[in-house]
């Protein structure tokens, strides 16, 4: 089955670009195009898109409302939106996670993440480019304070398998990523994240990223941790 996807940016030449990258990959095929955030509702409730690249700075409606319109209609809820702008600001990274995007990039993404993003949002994870996990955590951590010894005792909940797996979401990994990193299937990596996100009582991944930094289990500047041997 080819991934459904539907185009919403009021620049053609942009949708053009886009258009071209996602009809040349196998299993995947654009089904329509918006010019703008009224348009793109009324064609995700008619194109049966799996996933719309949402721009958020659109004629008549904007992204934003076009995503939260998406979201709160019952017919169309297993269609994800990716968020794909310019103005990759903390603002708007937090507006879009609000109003139910799955997915956040930048404009100048590379085609083959283009793609990779895409493909994570169509199988019902999300995902943020670094830059947005980035100044998500950092827009969230001015007003959330850790225990004076650094770490939440929520933590002591997780089995070692399941906080590496937290710090490798906290760096922005998908399950697939964690799943090649780890040597394990990608349907156990998401068990663990799954796992970890009912212990620690969060909703989504974005709020699994705020925790384990806010923890110090992660902390701003760290490096990817380096992989564990075969």
């Amino acid at each position: 089955m080819s991934i459904r996807v539907l185009l919403a940016d009021d620049q053609a030449l942009i949708r053009a670009g886009f258009k071209m990258i996602i009809d040349s990959e196998p299993g995947f095929e654009v089904v329509g195009e918006a010019a703008d955030g009224r348009e793109a509702v009324d064609l995700a409730r008619t194109a049966r898109a799996d996933v719309v690249l949402m721009d958020i700075r659109m004629p008549r409606m904007d992204g934003l409302e076009a995503t939260r319109r998406i979201g709160a209609d019952d017919n169309l809820a297993g269609v994800r939106i990716l968020v794909l702008t310019t103005f990759e600001t903390d603002d708007n990274v937090v507006l879009a996670l609000q109003a139910g995007a799955s997915g956040f990039l930048g404009k100048g993404v590379a085609p083959a993440d283009l793609l990779h993003a895409i493909r994570v949002v169509a199988g019902g994870e999300q995902l943020l480019s670094p830059r947005a996990t980035r100044g998500l955590v950092s827009r969230f951590l001015t007003s959330l304070r850790p225990d004076a010894d650094g770490a939440l005792p929520a933590l002591d909940l997780l089995t070692d398998r399941e906080r590496e797996v937290l710090v490798l979401v906290a760096h922005g990994l998908s399950n697939d990523d964690i799943a090649e990193r780890l040597f394990v299937s990608p349907l156990t990596a998401k068990t663990h994240v799954n796992r970890a996100m009912t212990k620690l009582n969060v909703r989504d991944r974005a709020q699994l990223v705020v925790l384990a930094y806010q923890s110090g289990l992660v902390r701003q500047g760290d490096p990817l941790p380096d992989p564990p041997n075969r």
